[in-house]
């Protein structure tokens, strides 16, 4: 096998989980897709004699790349129209089986981690989600391994504090959400508000390009009668396809042929908590075309 071999057979290896740290900490499945095509070359052009470990490297590159690209996109997302949601992933069920992936993916989640700074996202992620050691995290930020320690801590915190409660899926979760599909499609406000916690919150993205909500909107009959308004005419139009999204239960929503968007859900008992609706035209146009999530 020629040493080109070699260096492809160990980045593809470890690919996925090289995506899941970069999408991770971007939020942007197209901007890890970058960061990956960044780290390869480097990878490619390494003294790979004096690498003892590839996983360990690779990681490091990436989380390099993705934290140069990250100082760089949150100076343009201060300027974004509207809300700003992660590009969403349809993700396969094994992914919403491991809880504590599942639920660092989560829209919800991700909302959180935009709080952090670069440097806190990408120790906890690499911390929290991936279990890197402490001295590895430390190479791959450039910190030491005592200041790493104090800036997991410090993320820990800041992440418990606003993440919202883990949720497990239930029997009573899957029919909320089928049942949302149905009064969705068939514009029934009294059995939307039904299936509506009393204090649902619904983030909309149209990224300044599609019509969405500026700001969130929270409560079951504020956001009932947005959803139902915002459908409108259209109604007669739109179609849903259930799905995974980001971990966990979602819907591809058509306009007769034209895909809208991907709605994620949050689901706690039997009552539909958050509500993510990713309308942004550049957000949709690489839906499915990426590789699964993986944290291993």
């Amino acid at each position: 096998m020629s040493e080109g071999d070699g260096a492809t057979d160990a980045f593809v290896a470890h690919r996925d989980l090289l995506f899941t740290v970069a999408y991770e900490m971007l939020g942007s499945a197209a901007d890890a897709e970058d960061v990956l095509q960044e780290a390869w070359l480097r990878w490619v052009g390494a003294d790979r004699d004096q690498v003892r470990d590839a996983r360990a490297y690779l990681v490091r590159l990436v989380t390099r790349q993705a934290l140069n690209r990250l100082r760089t996109v949150q100076r343009r997302r201060e300027s974004y129209v509207g809300q700003w949601l992660p590009e969403p992933m349809l993700t396969t069920p094994d992914v919403a089986e491991d809880a504590e992936l599942a639920e660092s993916v989560s829209m919800a989640v991700m909302l959180v981690l935009e709080t952090l700074t670069p440097t806190e996202r990408a120790v906890f992620v690499l911390r929290e989600v991936f279990d890197v050691g402490y001295d590895e995290i430390a190479d791959a930020v450039g910190r030491t391994p005592d200041a790493v320690r104090q800036i997991a801590h410090r993320a820990r915190g800041h992440v418990e504090a606003r993440r919202p409660r883990r949720v497990v899926p239930t029997a009573e979760a899957r029919a909320a959400v089928a049942s949302f599909r149905r009064v969705v499609e068939t514009g029934d406000l009294q059995a939307l508000l039904d299936v509506l916690a009393p204090d649902v919150v619904l983030v909309a993205d149209g990224g300044g390009v599609k019509q969405a909500a500026l700001r969130p909107i929270t409560g079951a009959d504020k956001v009932a009668r947005f959803l139902l308004g915002a459908a409108g005419e259209d109604r007669v139009l739109l179609t849903t396809t259930a799905t995974e999204v980001n971990g966990g239960p979602g819907l591809v929503v058509h306009l007769g042929a034209e895909l809208d968007g991907v709605l994620a859900l949050r689901v706690e008992g039997a009552r539909i908590t958050g509500l993510y609706y990713v309308r942004a035209p550049e957000k949709l146009a690489r839906l499915g075309a990426t590789g699964p999530l993986r944290a291993r």
